[in-house]
């Protein structure tokens, strides 16, 4: 039977990470939106408020290539954004052939346009633009793949995400509130000064329509994983309380366990997972977490013309280090405005795949070990944006895992000669029924002392990026 939840953070606390989530570690979400049409940085989702904004490059950019906000609103996108190449049996299959194990759409960004068919929010995916279903379309392709389905929400910043002082621009007309928010704060800006004022608190009126919406997402699409950002910090408690309570309930009478992962300091802690944006922690955690980054090399989030890409090996170094730190891996893919995914992003995704299906069994359905890893590498911050410091992994870097039944040491470079493993030295020597590679078939010889385990390196690679040595263990022992 399954647990009934109240609106009370005690009761909440009672709340556990799925099995599923625990076992799949790695997924994919999706920054698809009006802002893909712009496709203009650094942080491309959030052109719907910078174009509004002087002294930003997407400001300048938007005069440039659209013509002043005053006559080219966020608005006018719509009928650009037709995603005339959208296949979402694509998408969910370039998902799945990359390792994740469970996918979604970002449903509604800061920017007040919903991918689903909303009869809270006419301003939607389904009646403009696309004129198709996205989040539904997704849900469907996604779950035929085998995957967990999830959608993230970003809707409760649209309170303050334009600005409504501009008078002189759409953002303040009444007949668009619907996308641009609850005409408030008009003189909350002090233009000449730069100086922001004192802001109106959201309204009760705000916050039910942002539960509605969630609701709508909910009733239509039955989401594994619920991901907020940021602006739940903004969210009054006892809507926190009371949706969290709802969601859990769900498990009951859909017949499965579900997640839900947010930022900061925004919900009580042990209620639900906490996510670390563009970065991830420096050690072992008693808890678990989980890392929300991009393919990107910038932040960009929605696609962007001019973003670079991450190498690979980055990717594959950032997930297992995730996994031997108690932590998972949500990355992010930004789709052109036509509904087709960067080729780079698609090399990405294959290159990751590539590496797990040789490798997974190091990371899916794992425990992280007594220590993370060893090495002479070490993260220079820790928590969220600490992946602006990121660091370059070496053949002396190792991160561990383990199962019942094994322990992988995966090596964050190809090693040369005889690999020396110093944790493993906390091992007995009839522990250890044999010493392999995941994807050789060579025979390694070891050996083992308290000063570590030193095991003799294949002559020749099996995959790119990381290396994992399986210890298998002897049964019988007790």
């Amino acid at each position: 039977m399954k647990r009934v939840y109240e609106a009370t953070w005690t009761s909440l606390q009672n709340h556990r990470t799925p099995k599923w989530l625990r076992e799949a570690k790695f997924g994919i979400y999706t920054h698809w939106g009006l802002y893909s049409v712009p496709a203009c940085g650094p942080n491309g989702s959030w052109y719907a408020r910078n174009m509004y904004h002087k002294d930003t490059p997407q400001f300048a950019y938007h005069e440039k290539t659209f013509g002043p906000a005053t006559e080219f609103g966020y608005k006018d996108f719509i009928p650009m954004f037709t995603a005339e190449n959208f296949d979402p049996e694509e998408w969910a299959k370039l998902f799945k052939d990359s390792g994740a194990k469970f996918a979604g759409p970002v449903a509604e960004h800061h920017d007040g346009f919903s991918m689903w068919d909303s009869h809270s929010n006419p301003w939607n995916a389904a009646r403009m633009g696309p004129k198709q279903d996205i989040v539904g379309r997704l849900e469907t392709a996604i779950r035929d793949q085998g995957m967990k389905f999830m959608t993230a929400f970003h809707h409760f910043e649209q309170w303050w995400w334009y600005p409504h002082w501009r008078r002189d621009c759409d953002v303040s007309k009444q007949e668009y509130a619907g996308l641009y928010g609850p005409i408030h704060n008009l003189d909350s800006f002090d233009e000449s000064a730069n100086v922001w004022l004192e802001q109106d608190p959201p309204s009760g009126a705000f916050h039910n329509m942002w539960r509605t919406k969630i609701d709508e997402v909910l009733q239509g699409y039955q989401p594994d994983l619920l991901w907020f950002d940021f602006g739940l910090k903004w969210v009054q408690e006892d809507y926190k309380k009371q949706l969290l309570a709802d969601y859990y309930n769900k498990e009951a009478e859909w017949g499965t366990d579900l997640a839900l992962a947010y930022k900061n300091h925004d919900l009580v802690p042990g209620v639900a997972l906490i996510d670390y944006e563009l970065g991830r922690m420096d050690k072992l955690t008693y808890y678990d977490w989980i890392t929300d980054t991009s393919v990107d090399d910038q932040g960009a989030w929605g696609f962007v013309k001019d973003a670079g890409f991450k190498k690979a090996s980055t990717l594959v170094h950032n997930l297992v280090d995730n996994v031997s730190k108690n932590g998972y891996l949500l990355l992010n893919v930004g789709p052109k405005a036509d509904g087709t995914i960067p080729d780079e992003a698609k090399s990405l995704l294959k290159s990751m795949g590539d590496w797990l299906r040789i490798n997974g069994e190091a990371v899916y359905e794992t425990t992280p070990w007594f220590v993370y890893g060893e090495g002479p590498t070490e993260m220079t911050e820790a928590g969220m944006f600490s992946e602006q410091h990121e660091v370059l992994y070496t053949a002396e870097d190792y991160r561990f895992t383990c199962t019942d039944n094994a322990i992988y040491a995966t090596c964050l470079g190809w090693p040369k000669g005889v690999s020396k493993i110093k944790s493993l030295g906390r091992l007995y020597s009839e522990e250890i029924s044999s010493v392999t590679m995941l994807g050789s078939d060579e025979r390694l010889s070891w050996d083992l002392s308290r000063e570590g385990l030193e095991i003799s390196v294949p002559k020749k690679q099996p995959c790119q990026h990381a290396f994992v040595y399986k210890i298998t263990r002897r049964k019988g022992l007790l």
